[in-house]
């Protein structure tokens, strides 16, 4: 197959040259010297037939594109965006950091200026509203108009009506303008952004309203490119709900026999995967493409450490007597897969120094050497931190303790009573509004004054980019395979020029062992009961 691209034009030598022209009548049957050729328009119609008879033809924006923006797209950025164009329906699985925003973006200019697609909706976590697809656009598509639709109902709905080429909601923004989406059949083309967060599970109201945007509105014709670099995060039969909205041929109408398919019962309360799990998500998860970092380009190294602190004897006490009660629950069979992580959590929120009681209200007690050893990594980093904790409860105490460090006592009091952040500190949590939030990533990322930034890992995994660190600082664990590998990712993305360091704190059993089945990918779920197991045994003998 030969590539004329002056001519726009593809020309092949099929076994039978009529039997394609029948099936591409735009083709034109050529003789060079007593051999038969066709010509074949190299547009995407005919592209995908070609795809469809096993031949594998490049996707016209490879030739026929000017790629907008400042940089020129990576190999994987530009096969992703060739993928996209060909499949309406489709899930990108490219790893994190891989630039999946911008070949999404690319692959709709594409389409948009053939006039296959109009109007393009993307679902996002709140998180990467602004600091990632708004940015993309802005920085590399200056043509697009697009609208971050945000705020209460009267303006989100203001903005849904306002011109645009691009919308931008997050996941649990999608309920205000839902059935208002049902009168706009020029937004044609819809992409979940981390569908496998906002998605997997066919219960939420959330993928009742994504699934309804997508299939049940206009007829179904919509695009649909579901997002994610972690399809699966949490076991085999997150890919079902997925599938349901982008594919959803591709898997049984019903939940229980795709999990037959995909796990196997090995008591009245454990499922497991089935040894050919992996290959059935890949069969179902199609059209689908997926490229890791280490394909895609040359990351400096990112180096892991473990720091061990001593807990105070508060904590020590405190740790002592909650174990000793989640033992006697265990013994009693009150520890079970649905609320070991929960139970798991409350010894994590001891060695963190703030524990909730019975009444949600924190108990704070002394982490003094853990919130030294956080001083003490600040003060080794080449430059900026990100400073990982758990739980809400403790972010308050971690913060002031660095910005009290860095700025000084009384650089640090005048700001705390005149309600305003550390200006070497930024804090992030669920309760930290959009536009501080904002505020906060773009000094950081861009300033020279902003330091550090402690934040839950939830509310800041996906999608960010935050290059300007090169230091993770892991205050406790959390139990998620997931959210600690995006978190992790937020620095290890193009642009990041310096070595990276991610650095684990543990004080106490359960956080050790938690720490090594994350870095190891293992699952979360029995830490607790193992914990509790070795303990009977090593008891016993």
């Amino acid at each position: 197959m030969l590539v004329y691209p002056n001519k726009r034009a593809l020309v092949v030598r099929p076994r039978d040259p009529i039997a394609l022209q029948t099936l591409i009548p735009t083709a034109k049957r050529l003789q060079v010297n007593g051999k038969e050729f066709l010509a074949i328009p190299h547009k995407l119609d005919e592209t995908r037939v070609l795809r469809n008879l096993g031949m594998n033809p490049p996707s016209p924006i490879r030739y026929h594109y000017k790629w907008s923006g400042q940089y020129t797209p990576f190999k994987a950025q530009m096969e992703t965006a060739e993928f996209l164009t060909l499949n309406p329906r489709a899930y990108v699985l490219n790893e994190m950091g891989t630039g999946k925003t911008l070949a999404a973006l690319w692959a709709y200019d594409y389409l948009r200026s053939l006039g296959h697609v109009h109007k393009m909706l993307v679902i996002c976590p709140l998180s990467t509203m602004e600091r990632t697809w708004a940015d993309e656009i802005f920085r590399h598509f200056p043509h697009l108009d697009f609208r971050v639709i945000y705020g209460d109902r009267k303006r989100r709905l203001k903005l849904l009506e306002q011109e645009a080429d691009i919308y931008i909601v997050n996941h649990d923004g999608l309920s205000i303008i839902a059935a208002d989406l049902a009168k706009r059949p020029d937004i044609d083309i819809i992409v979940p952004d981390e569908i496998a967060q906002a998605a997997r599970n066919a219960s939420t109201d959330r993928w009742k309203l994504i699934n309804a945007v997508v299939n049940k509105q206009q007829d179904g014709t919509r695009w649909c490119w579901g997002v994610t670099g972690t399809p699966t995060p949490n076991a085999p039969t997150d890919a079902w709900a997925q599938c349901r909205i982008v594919t959803p041929s591709t898997v049984p109408p019903y939940f229980n026999k795709f999990k037959d398919l995909v796990m196997r019962q090995v008591n009245q309360f454990l499922w497991m995967p089935r040894p050919d799990a992996t290959e059935k998500v890949f069969e179902v998860m199609q059209p689908s493409i997926r490229f890791s970092r280490a394909e895609c380009m040359d990351l400096p190294p990112c180096v892991f450490q473990t720091r061990h602190v001593d807990l105070t004897k508060e904590q020590r006490d405190a740790y002592k007597d909650m174990f000793t009660k989640l033992k006697f629950e265990a013994a009693n069979g009150e520890v079970l897969a649905v609320n070991e992580a929960v139970k798991a959590s409350k010894l994590v929120q001891i060695a963190c120094g703030a524990a909730y009681d019975s009444n949600k209200s924190t108990v704070q007690l002394d982490a003094t050497p853990r919130l030294t050893v956080v001083k003490e990594i600040v003060d080794e980093a080449e430059g900026k931190v990100i400073i990982f904790v758990p739980f809400v409860s403790a972010i308050e105490t971690v913060s002031a303790a660095v910005s009290l460090h860095l700025d000084g006592v009384v650089n640090a009091v005048a700001q705390r009573l005149a309600g305003d952040s550390s200006p070497s500190v930024g804090c992030i949590h669920g309760q930290v509004t959009k536009a501080e939030r904002d505020r906060i990533f773009k000094e950081f990322q861009k300033g020279s004054q902003m330091r550090v930034i402690v934040a839950q890992p939830a509310a800041m995994s996906h999608g960010l980019t935050l290059t300007a660190a090169n230091t993770i600082i892991w205050y406790a664990p959390i139990f998620s395979n997931d959210i600690y590998d995006q978190a992790c990712a937020r620095i290890t993305r193009p642009g990041q020029t310096k070595a990276q360091l991610i650095v684990n704190i543990e004080g106490s059993p359960i956080e050790l062992k938690a720490y090594e089945r994350l870095r190891n990918k293992q699952k979360m779920q029995g830490l607790l009961l193992s914990m509790v197991e070795d303990e009977r045994v090593s008891t016993a003998s």
